[in-house]
């Protein structure tokens, strides 16, 4: 009876680990096998163990079973492995005396977290800090009269508060183009996009943004498509493009790797590390989705993650400047689609676009 139970159990293991390698690659968006791409590196930590009890428990076909974890592991370590030091750096950061001219801009982007009654914890990182650029998600009317005061400083605030986890707060002290919350999806999510001086006249576009997660009831179909739909619009010009958000999908996940490529941008935690940003309430279950994605014409000095303020988040800084040489003596060469995969996309942006101008127009 026992030999029997063990057997049941390293064959369900095997089956489990079997299952998280191939249902994500199905390409489906059910909430409960895109939610697999998360804990990849946990993944990682329980198969050894996994294998060492398989090996132990010696069922019919152990062997067999071994080479199946094996080749888990091996795929596992594949998709979080540029998300390690030990794969080339995409962005090499910028020294801060570099001698370049352009001026240091430093933005932040925090989810404060809607329930979260630490005001001052924010306040503080946010004094502390004296960003540029603030990006604050999750605010309603509650959040907005407490970051009221401090954000009386910065001459351009654009306001967005919500009661259902999206809404938006920007701010910042740079001269404004064009400041405009939109909603690029037909749900009511929306997405921050601004058009940008720095102190020496360089424009660039500021997007941030906020997805929703995949959650019990909520495929991503609609997520992804706002991501591919948002990565191509934030590109439609020829300016440099910082994007910055809780993305509510990992690093390594398909549809954030699918978003990098549409736009051609670049990933600052490629070659370094995953710098987890959420859950900031547990030690163990962390996963990197707070992201930041630079056009490659942009020089990055840091990507780095503030301390805890009582939300489920770490609020995350990115110091970046606009000088195009500096830029392109540091940073890699995006990779560049090919015709086919271009026509394909963009004849999916062009579907998508559709289906949100008819639903824009049946609304009203």
């Amino acid at each position: 009876m026992i030999s029997m139970a063990l057997t049941a159990v390293a064959y369900a293991l095997t089956a489990f680990f079997a299952a998280v390698c191939i249902l994500p690659l199905t390409g489906s968006h059910k909430w409960w096998i895109r939610a697999m791409d998360f804990p990849r590196v946990h993944y990682l930590l329980v198969l050894g163990p996994t294998a060492a009890f398989v090996a132990w428990a010696a069922p019919p076909g152990r062997w067999a079973l071994l080479a199946l974890l094996a080749a888990a592991f091996v795929y596992q370590a594949w998709r979080i492995w540029p998300y390690t030091p030990l794969h080339g750096k995409e962005i090499r950061f910028a020294a801060e005396n570099s001698g370049s001219p352009a001026p240091v801009i430093e933005a932040m982007a925090s989810n404060v977290l809607m329930e979260n009654e630490d005001h001052e914890a924010v306040l503080a990182v946010l004094r502390d800090r004296d960003p540029d650029i603030a990006f604050f998600m999750e605010t309603n009317d509650r959040w907005a009269e407490a970051l009221k005061p401090a954000l009386d400083r910065y001459p351009h605030v654009t306001w967005h508060p919500k009661d259902d986890y999206y809404g938006l707060i920007f701010a910042t002290r740079l001269k404004v183009r064009e400041m405009d919350i939109r909603y690029l999806t037909v749900e009511e999510t929306p997405t921050l996009f601004a058009e940008l001086e720095d102190a020496q006249g360089t424009v660039f576009r500021f997007v941030g943004m906020h997805p929703k997660p995949p959650t019990p009831g909520v495929d991503t179909e609609e997520r992804d498509d706002q991501l591919y739909y948002s990565a191509r619009f934030a590109r439609d010009s020829t300016v440099p493009v910082v994007i910055m958000g809780d993305f509510n999908a990992v690093a390594w996940s398909h549809p954030a790797h699918k978003f990098k490529r549409i736009g051609e941008y670049l990933d600052p935690r490629i070659g370094r590390g995953p710098l987890p940003s959420f859950d900031a309430t547990s030690r163990l279950m962390r996963f990197p989705i707070d992201q930041l994605y630079i056009t490659p014409d942009i020089a990055l000095l840091s990507f780095s993650r503030g301390p805890e303020v009582g939300s489920d988040h770490f609020p995350m800084f990115a110091r970046f400047r606009m000088d195009k040489g500096e830029a392109a003596r540091l940073n890699a060469r995006p990779w560049v689609p090919p015709d086919d995969y271009r026509a394909t996309t963009e004849a999916r942006v062009a579907r998508y676009r559709e289906r949100l101008q008819l639903t824009r127009s049946d609304d009203t």
